[in-house]
């Protein structure tokens, strides 16, 4: 709830100090002392546009600060901790309006943005009476207000989450649209790379033994007249090598069996012809192997060519070649996996078109047969809050398409007067009439919104029994809520649990505004003037003092 309000150089206020308790406080004071520029204050508080024209002439800033109680209100605190701002159990909210135009945010202690400051202080207050303030005016505060009479809440939330889970999905639906046209595409091209891989064959180390089978047969020419070339001249011919060492081993054979030192030497020539002519005999099987076979070569030429054009599209070598395949592999089954989400999709689209519909009707039955409930419920409140005649309904229009709230809107219509057709509040309700309309909707919806409501022109046109069942009512609501009110009605005021009067005062030639708390024969004082203008009488007094036992609310 609020607990302070400080205001320095706001129009005709120098500097003007407010502490708030809970329960209903009423702010009285002659018209023109300052009672709407408190209330403009709070509105700047509330993120209001501001305006150089606000500042106290002479003056080249002007400030408004507010203190509120938050510890019961975690969603708020998570909200500024979310945004970056230490909180415990209590916000500051400091705003600065300078004829400069630098207009400064800041939020205990800390800068913060307009937004910022609208969406935590709409948590925190509302102030009824004034058109730009009114939440009421609002249509998604009214289907919100007609939900709250009809218990629907929980509903309609539930309601607004399947419809945001048939929404994704459609989305989905259409995203896979999409992706199956660019999918076969893609199918296309991945299949003929895999069947090309495929049909390839390609080995692991193959490429190796191609290019060195491709190089024998190249060179087949070469290696058999080379090879039989040099059979010849270890075996074949005319003074061959190993000839001259058979008969090089036979001699040293035979003097070695003379001096037995040459013995080795004559072992090692032996080995050594042995080895030759195992030489001889392989380069003579090596020799008549080796032929011309140009079809051969052919076709390892054409298969290296295959090998190189696959290199040049999918990889170095053909393991790397091989492992493109994989992957290809397995996009093609992700892609072919697309119609089995398709047949998810369009089945969990099927059930939550269903949920929604059944949903939706449900919510739709029980908002109509709410409304009009709430019609007679608000007719007959508004009818003791000096509205004869008057006639509120809320409207339900079936949408076409459903949205996250459910297949209809909803629109509070209101005709003041009898044979007048009931129109939307924002055309034809005074800020008075809202007001009440306001005070109305909070007798019939016991919850509270949010933690302090402040009623400017509830008691405009209005006298009698019916200003007092007015305080009664605000009395009831600040049961639950803290409530601040502006009133020229004693009886109004008399029904307050604390109260505030707001004066002029000249102070060195300046005007300002001045609040004093009021209590005992003060607040006496205060609502005999109410009663019978400036000039109190005993009867006044006598009457007033009456009226405060009366409420039962007298403050010491």
């Amino acid at each position: 709830m609020l607990t302070d309000l400080t205001i320095k150089n706001i129009a005709i206020i120098d500097t003007l100090q407010i502490a708030f308790k809970a329960g209903l406080t009423v702010l009285t004071g002659e018209t023109g002392a300052g009672k709407s520029i408190i209330i403009d204050a709070v509105g700047l508080i509330m993120g209001g546009r501001a305006s150089s024209d606000l500042i106290r002439s002479g003056e080249e800033e002007a400030t408004v600060e507010a203190i509120f109680d938050i510890s019961s209100l975690p969603l708020v605190r998570e909200q500024l901790a979310a945004a970056g701002f230490d909180c415990d159990g209590e916000l500051l909210v400091k705003r600065t309006i300078s004829r400069s135009g630098k207009n400064r945010i800041y939020l205990n202690g800390g800068m913060g943005t307009l937004a910022l400051l609208g969406d935590i202080t709409r948590c925190l207050i509302n102030i009824y009476g004034q058109h730009e303030s009114q939440t009421l005016l609002r249509p998604e505060n009214q289907l919100a207000l007609l939900d709250a009479f009809a218990g629907t809440a929980a509903l309609r939330d539930r309601f607004a989450e399947e419809f945001r889970l048939l929404q994704s999905v459609r989305e989905r639906l259409e995203h896979l649209d999409e992706q199956e046209r660019e999918s076969a595409r893609r199918i296309d091209l991945l299949s003929f790379q895999s069947n090309e891989i495929a049909a390839a064959g390609l080995k692991p180390g193959e490429e190796a033994g191609l290019e060195d089978q491709r190089q024998v047969l190249a060179s087949a020419g070469k290696l058999g007249s080379t090879s039989g070339e040099a059979f010849e001249l270890l075996y074949g011919g005319d003074g061959a090598i190993l000839g001259q060492l058979r008969r090089i081993s036979t001699s040293v054979k035979e003097i070695a069996a003379i001096d037995h030192a040459l013995a080795e030497l004559a072992q090692t020539l032996e080995s050594a012809y042995l080895q030759l002519e195992d030489a001889a005999i392989e380069l003579r099987d090596y020799s008549s192997r080796i032929e011309s076979d140009p079809a051969t070569l052919q076709q390892i030429d054409d298969r290296l060519d295959l090998i190189g054009r696959l290199k040049r599209k999918y990889g170095s070598t053909a393991e790397e070649i091989l492992a493109f395949k994989e992957q290809i592999d397995a996009e093609l089954e992700a892609l072919y996996g697309l119609e089995h989400d398709r047949q998810n999709l369009e089945a969990e689209q099927e059930r939550l078109t269903a949920e929604v519909h059944s949903r939706g009707a449900e919510l739709t039955s029980r908002r109509t047969a709410a409304a009009a409930d709430l019609k007679r419920a608000l007719e007959s409140e508004a009818h003791q809050l000096a509205m004869k005649g008057a006639i509120i309904e809320a409207a339900l229009e079936h949408l076409p398409e459903p949205r996250t709230s459910g297949f209809e809107r909803v629109e509070f219509l209101f005709s003041p007067n009898p044979g007048e057709p009931p129109r939307p509040l924002a055309k034809i309700a005074s800020g008075g009439e809202l007001s009440r309309l306001m005070l109305a909707f909070k007798q019939v919806l016991p919850e509270g919104d949010v933690p302090t409501l402040i009623f400017d022109e509830v008691d405009t046109g209005i006298s009698g029994a019916t200003s007092e069942l007015v305080g009664r009512k605000l009395q009831n609501v600040a049961g639950r809520q803290q409530v601040l009110c502006i009133t020229h009605l004693p009886q109004v005021a008399s029904c307050a649990h604390h109260h505030l009067r707001i004066e002029k005062q000249v102070r060195e030639g300046r005007t300002t505004t001045l609040a004093a708390h009021l209590s005992g024969e003060g607040r006496t004082r205060e609502i005999a003037r109410l009663l019978a203008g400036e000039k109190i009488t005993d009867s006044a007094l006598a009457h007033a003092a009456e009226m405060l036992r009366s409420a039962g609310k007298v403050q010491n």
